[in-house]
């Protein structure tokens, strides 16, 4: 059983078709990039994947639970979390802080009273296990807003893995990377895949190919390929319509 299994899903926007009947399937422990021109929907299916728009037609489940109208809170405790475009950290907050609020609130409890916050083990450990596993235990008491970019996305992954997932939906991890920056996001990402299935949404077409267990090809809301990356590589629709003739 997968993990993740879309069938048939379809968002509409007035005429537009955004997700056009589009079957998609994420098994433990699999890296699964989803690629395409802009404006192909990826962002789209993102979204309704996470719970935050509600598709028109079809069903997703996780699990083999049917989550399609499952509120984006309990997916979240049903073992999802997403990341964003934009990085979505608290800049005033330290590193370690910043962890340790995902972490308060996959534990569903608010700081204790009367209790500096730097001593409530049961949150710092954690938190600072995640900042290790995401390269960040040396920045763990610089504030956010003081973090290179890659860095905050770095946080950011963080803060997504403390709510302890078994699925992540990354949308462009690497966006306004600098090459140096992309290159340890694709070295973290490695280390990730097989203990956690991921949907990956990304326009570094390096990066793809060399982390992609699979790829799925959107192109106008439609799968038009979907298979292991040198097959997606070779295909000759994927390089007409995304990759180009020299890809």
């Amino acid at each position: 059983m997968s993990l993740l299994s879309v069938r048939k899903l379809v968002k509409r926007y007035g005429g537009l078709v955004a997700t056009d009947h589009l079957d998609l399937d994420v098994a433990e422990g699999e890296l699964h990039a989803v690629i395409g021109p802009n404006g192909a929907g990826k962002s789209t299916l993102i979204t309704q994947l996470a719970g935050e728009i509600r598709p028109d037609e079809g069903q997703i489940l996780l699990n083999g639970e049917n989550i399609t109208r499952v509120p984006v809170a309990q997916r979240a405790l049903r073992g999802l979390a997403r990341s964003y475009q934009i990085t979505s950290v608290f800049p005033e907050f330290t590193a370690l802080e910043n962890v340790m609020l995902a972490t308060q609130a996959h534990q569903g409890h608010s700081f204790r009273a009367w209790t500096p916050v730097a001593d409530q083990s049961s949150l710092t450990g954690p938190a600072r296990q995640m900042l290790e596993r995401t390269g960040l235990a040396h920045r763990s008491n610089v504030p956010a807003a003081d973090l290179a970019h890659g860095e905050q996305r770095q946080l950011e992954l963080a803060m997504v893995l403390a709510g302890q997932p078994r699925l992540l939906l990354l949308d462009e991890p690497m966006a306004g990377m600098s090459q140096a920056e992309s290159a340890e996001m694709t070295r973290l990402l490695l280390e990730l895949k097989g203990e956690y299935g991921i949907v990956l949404v990304e326009h570094d077409m390096d990066a793809v190919f060399r982390l992609a267990d699979r790829i799925t090809v959107l192109v106008y809301g439609r799968v038009i390929a979907s298979g292991p990356p040198e097959h997606i590589r070779n295909h000759p629709d994927v390089r007409a319509a995304y990759l180009g003739d020299d890809a």
